[in-house]
């Protein structure tokens, strides 16, 4: 292996022919010329001095090397963009500029918090927010978001976390739904009743299955792994569903059911990189999601 310092841009084409699975769709997506994403695919394969993917009928496909460098590829990009973000904050003393990369998941990003970022760039308008909507806990550390929404407690030691409290969820169904299908007044009574849930478990729904009291996903006629998905079939009167308390209180049209044996809380936190306190863009920005989360989760 060549000791020659590898180019950053040798490493992004890697990564985009990794994410796109073929040179051209690599090109499509950094705007630049497929021959190029060859060439630095081809010269990152000599430098390294490995075999990084494999010609087939449906494309490019990554070698176990390559599979082996993907992480460190995303952390590499995920650096690059936080570099990125921050020399184009720049600005005089205390001056609230730039991106700042927020991570949440979807039902947070679509129901929650799109009036807190409104009056935050009100306030603050050469402010830009990057939104980034997803269940999965992306890694401040290696800063792929700059601020995330978490429900759940976060571990590292090198982040700062304020703490917003318990958001209730629980059941809930449109009242005109009710009215057609009459209301289950016990937890085996739902078996009647057209149930709203997830599709392919993860290790958190697994988890919170104890608090479902025997809700499987066998029970649910209708699932989806998107949480916002569900939320719509639950107003659109399809079903019973699991929903944020808070936001249900917003529609009056929901009814909540069962509150006493169906219920479970979500620990919320806002947090961000400690390295991060001393910006100006991400403290007012870290204090207005504090702020409207605090709000959210008392009403």
């Amino acid at each position: 292996m060549t000791k020659t310092a590898v180019g950053w841009e040798l490493y992004r084409s890697f990564l985009a022919v990794l994410t796109e699975g073929s040179l051209s769709g690599a090109a499509r997506a950094l705007d630049i010329t497929q021959p190029t994403v060859g060439r630095h695919v081809g010269a990152l394969e000599r430098q390294l001095g490995l075999v990084l993917f494999t010609r087939s009928q449906t494309g490019l496909l990554p070698t176990e090397a390559a599979e082996a460098l993907r992480p460190h590829a995303q952390a590499m990009e995920s650096t690059a963009a936080a570099l990125e973000r921050a020399a184009g904050s720049q600005g005089g003393p205390g001056e609230v500029k730039g991106v700042v990369r927020v991570s949440c998941s979807d039902v947070v990003g679509v129901e929650v918090l799109p009036p807190v970022i409104a009056a935050l760039r009100a306030t603050h308008p050469a402010l830009r927010i990057e939104l980034v909507l997803t269940d999965r806990v992306q890694d401040l550390l290696h800063r792929e978001a700059d601020i995330a929404v978490r429900m759940a407690e976060p571990r590292q030691e090198q982040l700062l976390a304020r703490r917003i409290g318990r958001i209730d969820v629980g059941l809930h169904a449109r009242r005109d739904y009710l009215e057609r299908h009459g209301t289950p007044r016990s937890l085996e009574q739902l078996a009647a009743y057209t149930l709203i849930g997830y599709d392919q478990p993860t290790p958190y729904l697994r988890q919170a299955e104890r608090s479902l009291k025997g809700l499987r996903r066998d029970m649910f006629s209708l699932r989806s792994d998107s949480n916002l998905a569900q939320l719509a079939l639950i107003r659109a009167g399809a079903g019973i569903g699991m929903c944020q308390v808070p936001l249900a209180r917003r529609d009056g049209a929901l009814v909540r059911l069962l509150p006493r044996q169906m219920a479970f809380a979500l620990e919320t936190w806002v947090t961000m990189h400690e390295d991060l306190r001393g910006s100006p863009r991400c403290r007012a920005t870290f204090d207005a999601l504090v702020a409207g989360m605090l709000a959210y989760a008392a009403s």
